[in-house]
């Protein structure tokens, strides 16, 4: 195991409450996840969130694509001077203390940095299945994996749940915000499905061709079993460590449920008295979950 760097700069007080209105903001599923652990682990993982939403901010912003590569790049060198103990903003100083307490490790951070950087130099199209599992591994299941030690679970059946919820998670993502991402020219969905049902690659075509649930279905068999094998996973973990990403799993696969049900056409857009009532759903399970 890496040795855990010195940090010249702590985090302060300020610094987690900066965060945590960032992460609270963002509106997020993982808000509700993680707003019942003690604080010193919730905070590290407000931590791992802010940066994540950072580089993902580059990703999907407006900057030319050398801006975001460059920006990005800025990220890498902020994640290699702080394996070396340096800390010069809030998100950064609340990442030091996570690595230091927690032994969350470098390569994860840039896996992140590597998925965004795939959406930074796309739009991705149709994706082979291969490049998909990839994309999935960098933007989710590393995050996933420097959950884990904060959860409690730096074990190998801690990690295979970080790797297989990880990818459930994002394909319920994809298979949600098809026709979002069509309008801003991507398409997540994996070349070899959309050829086999003589589908178009291409993000526009997709929306309104009558074999695009024949593909969200064929993929959201791929999401059924990566939860399928989380839950399998989970079963070799501390129950009470596990918590958080049992609440990710059930507010995130009752999205894909949604979606099944629907017959894997576009679900309705969530407003007024819906996006209440789902909410209050998060929140259901979050006390739910955090109890029992």
């Amino acid at each position: 195991m890496q040795s855990a760097p010195a940090f010249s700069s702590p985090a302060t007080a300020s610094d987690a409450d900066l965060i945590r209105a960032k992460v609270q903001a963002a509106g997020s599923s993982f808000y509700w996840a993680m707003r019942f652990l003690p604080q010193a682990k919730r905070e590290a993982l407000f931590a791992v969130y802010a940066f994540c939403r950072e580089v993902d901010d580059i990703a999907d912003g407006d900057a030319p694509r050398e801006e975001k590569i460059l920006a990005l790049d800025g990220w890498r060198q902020k994640i290699e001077q702080l394996y070396g103990g340096r800390a010069h903003d809030p998100i950064c100083r609340a990442l030091g203390q996570g690595i230091a307490s927690y032994g969350l490790r470098k390569k994860d951070f840039i896996a992140v940095i590597q998925g965004m950087e795939m959406d930074a130099r796309g739009p991705i199209v149709a994706p082979s299945l291969e490049e998909l599992d990839l994309y999935c591994d960098c933007v989710a299941a590393a995050v996933g994996r420097l959950s884990v030690p904060i959860f409690g679970e730096a074990t190998p059946a801690g990690e295979r749940v970080a790797n297989r919820l990880g990818r459930a998670l994002q394909l319920t993502n994809i298979l949600r915000d098809v026709e979002e991402d069509a309008g801003i020219g991507r398409l997540y969905l994996p070349a070899e499905f959309l050829a086999r049902e003589g589908v178009p690659l291409n993000p526009v075509a997709v929306i309104d061709h009558p074999k695009l649930p024949n593909v969200r279905e064929a993929l959201g068999r791929i999401a059924r079993k990566a939860y399928a094998d989380t839950e399998a996973a989970l079963a070799e973990c501390a129950k009470g460590a596990m918590r958080p990403a049992v609440i990710m799993m059930m507010v995130y696969r009752k999205h894909l449920d949604r979606l099944e049900a629907n017959r894997w056409k576009p679900l309705p857009p969530r407003t007024g008295l819906a996006r209440a009532t789902a909410n209050i759903e998060k929140l259901w399970i979050a006390i739910h979950y955090a109890l029992f």
